[in-house]
């Protein structure tokens, strides 16, 4: 007999269908997922409904801890009795024999090899028996279909306080259900819909965990319910009583998991803890490594972690992998951390970790535009600050300029710009050289702080005058010249990269010479000397366009397009900025600086009408993008667009406005390469530009930044200074723009964010 439940069923309809399907192909369907995912319930609920003409029977193994008991557990629930000299499996084939059946094993992970055993004996002997397993892993039997069984849906980023378009998602009608039983006369309005949206979101749709919040609602107020989602494991506690004991909180549920854990795969759990931002096998093994744990075993037990649903693979083609533990499970994995007394000897491998990394970063001379290995470790390098924050900081000013680093390659100069003036202010700070101010002018460049620019680059270039170190040396001239550029100083700026280039050439470096050639380029076609520039750019685009990262090839090529457009070589200048167009990967800024180039080709060209369309195109998407391109390119780009607004008719004006506002994504992509429709793939490969909502202003992109760190509204608003109401709004804006639900998804886009490139064109 299956138990009958006692309060309704939610959701899951995709779920069942796709069951029903399983289970008409395999005679073995496992339902793996995180501990209070619901795989239980989905099961009985499968069971209810079919299959037709055939019994049921569940199974519940929660309780059984001798894996030699579980023939008889089994033979038990099904009411069979040993006889005849039988026991054990034979007596259950017997039973069963070639009647069709459905036996439902409910929570097997602890009897995972037992299980298996059972299972393939029962199949091979039972034609007409299928088998429904619920597990945190895989039982890994021959012919086995496993069936992940993920979070409930949640609220479109759209659905504002809308109760219509709430209900839509499986989490919050969970929700609303649950918190009219335990209060009854709750419903769902316009007052508190964006609360209980939230609710589900930071939850991430963990069924166990909104069915404990909703039950809070009976006793503390939904702004208290959300609020007290800063300590998840405290609150979400005082499960069903009649319910299985795992499933008495979300803290129980994960420590069911945690005890079914060997020795090494516990340490190496909650030693991950501190791994915030994700982490990649190598990572893993700095990190997790030593007390009985070698780092030759650390593959095997993340693989091991991962099939019991402990930690998860990040999205995305990574390589190498990275995984990530959920909130809740990295908060439990903390106080395990904390209580073995290991936390900071973690954290210090965490430390020496990063450091690590920052060493391989040394090699480069011009660090601050390239994607060095630290790019994606973010948070990782956040959370490691963190903690030493008022303590010894100061003893890492590595890693403090390497995270500002990657704010500045991220377009967030208020935070680079606070962590730099730190360093600048501390001796810990100098003893980097000129790569602090060198930076910081960058930092400033980007501020349009114009002045402090300068002072800054000029600031480096003498602290590396005073050290034998070339490449430093090289850096810091760049980086002044970067300055001279943004003021107008094209001259001072050529002088610059002239010395800055005689010194990278004078080290051997290729790649470097040629990165360095292209900028002295772009400064000599700003300095009116187009016929010098192309000179340099045939030396070095060469080697840029074969060998550089995307973002350095994509960069030359388009001032390779803006001296051929300064010399007259329309055709020439088009199929540059065309190339670019077609190597910028999704969701890059990158995409508009070569839209533009071809508006000003458009209009040398004489065909006004082009030019203001992608003119206007270009512009919504930079405004959509909070972005703007360096002072030259800007005024010759606002000069075109006013100079084809004057030679057009109101009538063509008008349809060339209008028709720019209408270009958005691929079609804008489409248009810029003169392609008919949107769906060629140079088209695709290239960025969704105007209408691609997943790229956020600085600000936006900072608070998404600390969502991903853990932290709450209230933490993020004293980080930044705002009030929680703010707070609330960018998030709100954040979820619009990348249409995403939950806090969690948030972090990941952060994480993948990371690693696409996001460095400015000069």
């Amino acid at each position: 007999m299956l138990p009958r439940a006692l309060d309704s069923f939610v959701g899951r309809r995709q779920e069942l269908s796709r069951l029903r399907t399983l289970l008409r192909t395999s005679r073995l369907v496992t339902l793996t997922g995180a501990g209070g995912v619901g795989k239980t319930r989905l099961a009985l609920e499968f069971a209810k409904g079919g299959p037709r003409g055939g019994r049921v029977d569940l199974v519940a193994l929660d309780s059984l801890h001798d894996g030699t008991l579980l023939a008889q557990t089994v033979a038990a629930a099904l009411a069979v009795g040993e006889g005849a000299g039988l026991s054990g499996v034979d007596v259950l084939v017997r039973a069963i024999g070639d009647a069709s059946r459905l036996l439902i094993l409910d929570s097997c992970e602890h009897l995972a090899e037992p299980c298996a055993r059972l299972t393939a004996a029962l199949l091979s002997q039972c034609p007409r028996l299928r088998i429904l397993a619920t597990s945190r892993e895989a039982l890994r039997v021959p012919g086995e279909i496993v069936y992940r069984v993920v979070e409930l849906s949640l609220p479109p980023a759209d659905a504002g306080d809308d109760p219509v378009a709430l209900l839509r998602s499986d989490a919050v009608r969970l929700f609303v259900e649950r918190a009219s039983s335990s209060a009854p006369g709750f419903t769902l309005h316009r007052g508190n819909g964006r609360t209980v949206a939230e609710i589900c979101r930071r939850l991430d749709g963990l069924t166990l965990a909104v069915e404990l919040a909703a039950r809070r609602v009976g006793t503390l107020p939904l702004s208290d319910v959300l609020a007290g989602l800063d300590d998840q494991l405290s609150l979400l506690t005082d499960g069903s009583r009649t319910g299985p004991r795992r499933h008495s909180g979300l803290a129980a549920a994960i420590d069911w998991s945690h005890r079914l854990l060997d020795p090494a795969e516990q340490a190496v759990f909650r030693r991950l803890a501190v791994l915030v931002g994700g982490f990649d096998t190598a990572a893993a093994q700095v990190v997790c490594a030593g007390g009985g744990v070698a780092p030759w075993q650390i593959l095997r037990v993340l693989c091991a972690l991962e099939a019991k649903s402990l930690i998860a693979r990040m999205p995305g083609d990574a390589r190498p992998a990275r995984f990530r533990q959920l909130d809740a499970i990295r908060v439990y994995a903390m106080e395990r951390l904390l209580a073995s007394g290991e936390l900071p000897t973690t954290r210090q491998r965490a430390i020496e970790w990063l450091n690590g990394l920052a060493d391989r970063v040394g090699d480069e001379v011009f660090a601050d535009q390239a994607g060095g290995p630290l790019r994606g470790e973010r948070d990782n390098l956040a959370a490691a600050l963190a903690r030493t924050t008022g303590h010894d900081g100061s003893s890492h000013p590595r890693l403090v300029l390497e995270l500002a680093r990657v704010h500045f390659q991220q377009e967030q100069p208020s935070v680079a710009r606070t962590l730099l003036n730190g360093l600048l202010r501390e001796a810990d700070g100098r003893a980097l050289g000129g790569a602090v101010p060198a930076l910081a002018a960058r930092v400033a460049c980007q501020q349009a702080d114009l002045a402090g620019a300068l002072r800054l680059g000029e600031r480096a270039v003498d602290m590396e005058r005073t050290r034998n170190h070339p490449a430093g040396l090289a850096n810091a001239l760049d980086a002044r010249a970067a300055a001279r550029l943004c003021r107008g100083e094209f001259a001072a700026a050529v002088a610059d990269l002239r010395e800055c280039l005689d010194l990278v050439a004078a080290l051997g470096r290729p790649h470097d010479t040629a990165w360095c050639t292209h900028h002295l380029a772009w400064a000599l076609l700003q300095a009116g000397r187009e016929h010098e520039a192309d000179v340099l750019m045939s030396r070095c685009l060469p080697v840029l366009r074969e060998h550089a990262p995307w973002s350095r090839a994509a960069a030359a090529l388009h001032t390779a397009g803006a001296v051929r457009l300064a010399l007259g070589r329309l055709e020439s200048a088009e199929a540059l900025f065309a190339e670019v167009l077609r190597i910028v990967p999704e969701a890059s800024f990158h995409a508009l600086y070569p839209i533009e180039g071809l508006a000003l080709v458009a209009a040398e060209s004489g065909d006004m009408q082009r030019a203001l369309r992608l003119c206007e195109a270009s512009a919504q998407a930079r405004r959509r993008m909070d972005t703007e391109p360096e002072a030259p390119w800007r005024r010759q780009v606002e000069q075109t667009a006013t100079r084809a607004r004057t030679r057009l008719s109101a009538a063509a004006r008008d349809a060339a406005v209008s028709g720019g506002h209408r270009l958005l994504g691929d079609r804008l992509v489409a248009y810029a390469l003169r392609e008919r429709g949107g769906g060629h793939r140079t088209a695709t490969a290239a960025v969704h530009v105007a209408d691609d909502q997943s790229t956020l202003t600085a600000r936006e992109f900072m608070v998404a930044g600390l969502v991903a760190d853990g932290l709450t509204n209230r933490q993020i608003a004293d980080r930044l200074g705002l009030s929680i109401r703010t707070v609330a709004t960018h998030l709100d804006k954040v979820r619009d723009k990348l249409g995403m639900r939950s806090r969690t998804q948030i972090a990941l886009w952060v994480a993948a964010r990371t690693k696409d490139g996001r460095t400015s064109l000069r």
